[in-house]
């Protein structure tokens, strides 16, 4: 990953994851027309994939997860795409020009690019979506990614109008976008489906426009052909497409399965084409060279709520920390070859002097039993007590939370004495508590938006709508404002290394691991692009 997100910083520099009912054919349909010696044969090209959950949403600005990322990207497209170097090149719009200053961004939209009910993508489209992301009312989790835009977080925090939005259609096909400080991400920051057009027409007409397959309009190289809700649902090629003849498959059906073994069992009986590795098989799939092993940048962690018991203190909060042995939750637990999280930012992000961020910070929190009962009985006193107030730690329903949940909770046992009880809730119910910062203890993931080290620690700026902990700390606010409004790079770096430390020194998560891509997948399938950043790309992929 170092050298792909080197490459992947250079670039933007210089221009600035059906109910399957196939059998042994899975994968293709065989249609018979013509004459009754079935001369005439039609093979659709169908792909078979897990989604493991019901999207969240499928309304851009509101569906800002894993879930629903992998059908986002590909029913819709912004006005840059990332291409299979996971570098941002052209899509909606055909080029751009960038102000002598570096802020002032005005996209070209191209001429044949259609909403699939044939309707012309417009720049209204994204001034209206961009807009309705940042509006309050909205109350979209990903309004945080565009207050690089002069106006957009005075407006999306209640202080601004829509109008003072530097984001602005000139015409029906030129957008015009004015930043707050020159961003070296900011065009890859514009491929994540926070950032996709939204048809103004038909939102206006029907503001549930995106929570059936009947109603949905997207712009992207598939349309939504079906989609039963907790079940499954199934993309077909769609034909408005301005770049309809690189698409190869015509359809992709999406399974919605969170046990890791079912996934894996419909992928042997040809029902998936791709799949994860069961930890319970992983090590003989691994001797056998079946696995493949991909970048992606993001941390599986822990959330403490700081505003309850016991966790308001921060040594609690480090003695629990301190007692998870992370080399031995990928070294038993998941299998996958992942490498520890001993700081929030993970591996593959390089700084101005060539060296990796990770490298540079260090260790930031490592496995210490001893030092973790001495943080502990500290803590205790400071809150005076004399025994601990009861800890749930809740997860949202998988198998592999459950088996990683199950191991911590052994090892507070082991590590601290403390019996930790244990909950799970579904994925959407548990999202919305999480939200609300109603757990006291719970397990989170995060899957970079951007390329960039900031993105990681934006997240745990007061208030913010990714921090879900009730953590805040006025010299880490500062610390990230700062870096987001750093022109030197130099600078911008040290200011997010000292801004890690910070959250560290008040440890209110715990991480465990760095997510890595690691999967199984039919030889006959080709193409498909798996981006760090999180989500899938079915654009060019192909089923012989």
């Amino acid at each position: 990953m170092k050298k792909l997100l080197f490459l992947l910083m250079t670039a933007m520099l210089v221009f600035v994851l059906a109910a399957c009912t196939a059998g042994e054919n899975a994968g293709t349909d065989n249609t018979s027309e013509g004459n009754n010696n079935n001369d005439n044969t039609t093979e659709e090209k169908i792909l078979r994939l897990n989604n493991g959950s019901e999207p969240t949403s499928l309304d851009p600005p509101i569906g800002f997860d894993s879930y629903s990322w992998n059908a986002l990207n590909n029913l819709m497209e912004g006005l840059t795409r990332l291409n299979d170097e996971h570098l941002p090149q052209e899509a909606t719009a055909e080029k751009w020009d960038v102000s002598e200053d570096g802020k002032t961004y005005t996209f070209y939209i191209r001429d044949n690019a259609k909403w699939s009910n044939g309707d012309d993508v417009t720049a209204g489209d994204f001034e209206f979506a961009w807009k309705r992301l940042l509006n309050p009312d909205t109350a979209s989790p990903a309004a945080f990614l565009g207050y690089f835009i002069e106006g957009a977080e005075a407006f999306n925090n209640g202080e601004g109008s829509a109008e003072d939005v530097a984001v602005k259609a000139l015409d029906e096909k030129t957008l015009e976008v004015t930043l707050v400080a020159p961003q070296t991400y900011f065009l890859s920051v514009i491929t994540n489906p926070a950032f996709f057009p939204v048809n103004e027409k038909i939102a206006t007409d029907n503001p549930q426009w995106f929570a059936e397959a009947e109603s949905f309009v997207g712009n992207g190289p598939f349309n939504l052909a079906e989609w039963q809700h907790e079940s499954h649902f199934v993309m077909e090629k769609n034909d408005q497409y301005w770049d309809a003849a690189t698409v190869k498959l015509d359809k992709v059906h999406w399974a919605m399965v969170n046990d890791s073994n079912t996934e894996y069992q419909m992928y042997q009986t040809g029902d998936l084409d791709t799949s994860g590795v069961p930890a319970d098989v992983s090590e003989s799939l691994f001797a056998e060279g079946k696995v493949n092993v991909g970048e992606q940048a993001g941390t599986y962690f822990f959330r403490f709520g700081v505003e309850q018991e016991p966790f308001q203190n921060a040594n609690i909060r480090k003695a629990f920390a301190l007692a998870v042995n992370q080399q031995d939750i990928v070294d038993y637990i998941t299998k996958r070859e992942e490498e520890p999280a001993k700081g929030f930012v993970s591996t593959g992000f390089t700084d101005p002097s060539g060296n990796d961020f990770r490298a540079t910070n260090g260790d930031l929190v490592s496995f210490n039993a001893e030092e973790a009962k001495a943080l502990l009985e500290k803590g205790m006193e400071e809150e005076g007590y004399e025994t601990l107030p009861e800890v749930t730690l809740t997860y949202n329903t998988s198998d592999e939370h459950k088996r990683i949940a199950e191991t911590i909770q052994q090892m507070f046992k082991d590590n601290l004495g403390v019996d930790v009880k244990l909950a799970n809730m579904e994925w959407n119910v548990f999202l919305d508590a999480q939200r609300n910062l109603e757990f006291q203890f719970s397990r989170s993931s995060f899957l970079a938006d951007y390329a960039d080290p900031i993105n990681f620690l934006e997240n745990f700026q007061t208030g913010h709508t990714m921090n879900r902990t009730g953590w805040t700390n006025a010299k880490y606010d500062e610390l990230i404002q700062n870096a987001l409004n750093e022109a030197d790079e130099a600078k911008r770096f040290e200011l997010m290394y000292e801004a890690e430390k910070v959250l560290f020194e008040e440890m209110p998560i715990i991480p465990l691991y760095f997510y890595n891509h690691v999967y199984l997948q039919n030889e006959t399938v080709k193409g498909i692009v798996r981006h760090p950043v999180g989500y899938i790309e079915l654009k060019w992929a192909d089923k012989e």
